[in-house]
């Protein structure tokens, strides 16, 4: 049986072929993904492969993981996303049970410009 890490990079590498169903084979049967800033959950594998199936793009979606931490059964991922057009960032914490990813938690957090007034304490960063 995998473990944590084993089964978390599983699941990023199958997700960088754009087989869905594939990768879905990384997730429980009864796995459940939770969007909280939308207020949605995705239920099952094969739900999860039918939406990223869907999900429109303008090109091939690639995954790079930049940043792995785990404990036990419990990860969190930080990962580049892109189609080639659209860039975002995933923050996802994962559970694994026998293997396989039961529970994702995932978070999209939006770039955004920031206020001039604290200009004088920080040091801009590339890429926004």
């Amino acid at each position: 049986m995998r473990g944590t890490r084993e089964s978390v990079l599983a699941f990023w590498k199958a997700m960088e072929t754009n087989d869905f169903r594939a990768a879905s084979l990384n997730l429980a049967p009864d796995f459940r993904l939770e969007w909280p800033q939308s207020g949605e959950a995705i239920e099952g594998r094969e739900n999860f492969a039918a939406l990223n199936a869907a999900y429109p793009a303008k090109g091939l979606w690639r995954f790079t993981v930049r940043r792995f931490v785990s404990e036990g059964d419990d990860a969190v991922t930080d990962v580049a996303v892109t189609d080639g057009d659209v860039k975002a960032t995933a923050l996802t914490f994962h559970t694994i049970r026998g293997g396989l990813i039961a529970r994702q938690v995932e978070y999209w957090p939006d770039p955004y410009e920031a206020p001039a007034w604290r200009a004088q304490w920080v040091t801009r960063m590339g890429g926004g």
